[in-house]
């Protein structure tokens, strides 16, 4: 009973789908065909935009995988870049500060023997400012030979060894230069302070002295070669005895970012020690 059912139901059903082509064939269900139409075409925009959408955004995840290790590729690119461009910079400010010492060399004393050196210390302990440069005795460096930039005096050799060697900065309390002002050659001496600053003391109290005069070595007591730049009038005053003035001095030499030294090996102070005995006698 049940399976005749299911064949009447098949035989129905082709029948109608017969009846259904043949009514369409001669243009008798146009009416029915665009009422069905309307729900078809909107079922299909909506799945067709859902599968587009869907394919839009898997394209996008893909552009977005690709653009991420594009920019880390750039980024590890740009990292290398700027070593490189760090280590050329360094390169070139070696040769602008190894060109200026060579132009000082140039220019200075034709009898004038120097030594350029790297500082590789600073020592600051206690009331002591003094730096470690890499030359030493198998450099022919002396103690007391002075240590000079193309900005001007640094200090004087203290201590030496085979290979290295400590240089007292004129900053030192314990360092004095005899100097004079290049413009009234009136002389002093400058005197290192505790603050790292400089004062060039016992000027004459008639002296002409200005801001932005040139303090220079004199070469008096033959401790330093004559006509070394010191450093720059910045203030002057009375002493507090007010017998002589004092002038606070500039240095040019940027004692804390210092790394390129020359050291004169040849300079020999004249020996007045002769002339001490004689008169004791």
């Amino acid at each position: 009973m049940f399976r005749g059912g299911r064949v009447f139901t098949g035989v129905m059903t082709l029948v109608i789908v017969g009846l259904l082509i043949l009514l369409s064939m001669r243009g008798m269900l146009g009416p029915l065909e665009s009422v069905l139409n309307v729900p078809m075409t909107l079922a299909q925009r909506v799945f067709g935009g859902a599968s587009g959408g869907a394919g839009g955004f898997i394209e996008d995840i893909q552009e977005y995988r690709k653009l991420r290790q594009r920019n880390q590729d750039l980024e590890e690119a740009l990292a290398v870049y700027q070593a490189e461009l760090a280590q050329y910079r360094e390169k070139a400010e070696d040769y602008d500060r190894l060109a200026a010492l060579l132009d000082y060399d140039t220019f200075g004393p034709e009898d004038h023997e120097y030594v350029t050196c790297d500082v590789i210390g600073v020592d600051s302990v206690g009331f002591v400012l003094a730096l470690q440069i890499d030359c030493g005795r198998r450099d022919g460096i002396n103690p007391l030979d002075p240590v000079l930039t193309e900005l001007g005096l640094v200090g004087r050799v203290s201590q030496v060894s085979a290979t290295g060697a400590e240089v007292l900065l004129v900053t030192d309390p314990n360092s004095a230069v005899n100097a004079r002002l290049q413009s009234s050659r009136e002389e002093g001496v400058v005197l290192g302070q505790l603050t790292g600053d400089l004062i060039m003391s016992f000027i004459s109290i008639d002296a002409d002295v200005q801001e932005g005069d040139l303090v220079l070595t004199s070469g008096l007591g033959q401790t330093l070669p004559a006509d070394v730049l010191v450093g720059q009038v910045l203030s002057v005053s009375l002493a507090e005895n007010e017998l002589y003035q004092e002038a606070r001095i500039r240095s040019l030499v940027d004692f804390d970012t210092l790394e390129l030294v020359q050291v004169l090996i040849n300079f020999e102070p004249v020996d007045l020690t002769i002339f001490e005995d004689e008169e004791e006698q």
